[in-house]
This record gives structure tokens, sequence and C-alpha cells, in this order.
């Protein structure tokens, strides 16, 4: 399975981005190979529609699971309807690194 998680850079002790569409990075991890991939976002300044470009960009890796402070309501009918799992994780200061650890205990 695989598993968006929105990031403040692209290392491990970065922090959870609770922005979706405007967040700095986008980590895709990997439940069954371990692969982590840390992807910039090319939206987070855009005027406008930052969230549904997003959602394109990341849906297009195939993600099963998208991890995020929040969600606008757009972006939750958006990924509802494609039957992608929104979690909300209002943890302050929780790093990338915990959340992939925090995601492994919960997959066994």
């Amino acid at each position: 399975m695989k598993i968006a998680i929105t990031s403040t850079g692209n290392s491990p002790e970065s922090l959870l981005d609770h922005r979706f569409g405007r967040c700095a990075f986008f980590v895709v991890y990997d439940t069954e190979s371990g692969a982590t991939e840390f992807i910039p976002n090319p939206h987070k300044n855009a005027e406008d529609s930052a969230g549904p470009a997003s959602i394109q960009m990341i849906t297009s890796r195939k993600v099963n699971k998208i991890v995020s402070g929040e969600f606008g309501a757009k972006i939750k009918e958006t990924l509802d309807s494609m039957k992608i799992q929104l979690i909300v994780l209002r943890k302050p200061g929780i790093t990338i690194g915990r959340i992939i650890e925090m995601l492994n205990h919960a997959n066994k």
C-alpha cells in the first residue's frame, strides 16, 4: 500500500505539514517495500487550485491513503469519491519518521 504524507521538508526529521495543497513536500511511503520518496510540491505557491492540482499529482502515484493536518471540504469530497482514505493528524511537532513508524505499527 502507498501512503502520502504532507511534509515541511525532504527528510525523515521533517515535520508533518498541516496544509494539504500547499505543503512543501509530499512523502510517498510504500508499506510493502519500505521505500520512501520525497516529492517537492510544485503547487505550494499557486494562486489558486493548489488542492486539486496536488490531488492529481499524488493520485498519479497510486496512493491509497493520505496523511495531513487538514483537508478542505472540496478536497475531502474529491478524495472520498476516489476511495482514498484521509487521515487527519493534529499532533504538533511530529516528524515524518515517527508517522512512518506509527503506520508500520498499525499495519502489523
